[in-house]
């Protein structure tokens, strides 16, 4: 555990420093052929969701991966615009009611949130996330119906879910 600076003051601390190493120290491992290979960059991933248009796309290293269509946040319940980022991943997430608090016995693709969930910002009690839906219908004439997330087809959102990690940024316009 490292200490802090604090920690150290009353301390007495001696450090020895090498001037000269001996050559086979210094030497390239015998396991490094040549100069060192350069590490690719991590990918470069974005959620973009089009409020207007209603749809939701992933930009990753310059490939687009969708667009497709969701339902968002009716006017009293809008969806948030905004740059945000994923906050937590959830397989067959457990829906709880926003308004009385109960929990949903139900998991998976039949259950309110669908049986993927992908959160993207917390309100006091409330969670806005990205997530599938048991109703489809919603979803594909693109309805401004839900209290403020966005709901997808199971299998979009199950393509979404793998396509993004936890601090993957969440880019919403209007």
């Amino acid at each position: 555990m490292p200490l802090s600076w604090p920690a150290l003051a009353g301390l007495s601390v001696a450090l020895a420093i090498p001037v000269a190493m001996p050559m086979e120290s210094r030497a390239r491992p015998a396991s490094v052929p040549g100069p060192l290979a350069v590490l690719p960059a991590a990918p470069t991933t974005q959620i973009h969701l089009d409020l207007r248009q209603r749809r939701i796309s992933v930009l990753r290293d310059g490939q687009r991966f969708g667009p497709w269509p969701v339902a968002i946040g009716d006017p009293k319940t809008p969806t948030p615009a905004g740059v945000f980022q994923v906050e937590n991943m959830r397989k067959n997430p457990q829906y709880q009611s926003t308004k009385s608090g109960k929990v949903h016995p139900v998991t998976g693709p039949k259950a309110p949130l669908g049986h993927r969930w992908i959160g993207f910002l917390q309100q006091g009690q409330n969670q806005f996330g990205i997530h599938g839906t048991p109703w489809p219908h919603w979803v594909k004439i693109r309805a401004a119906v839900s209290n403020g997330c966005v709901r997808m087809l199971n299998a979009h959102v199950q393509k979404l879910y793998d396509l993004v990690e936890v601090g993957t940024p969440v880019v919403i316009t209007r």
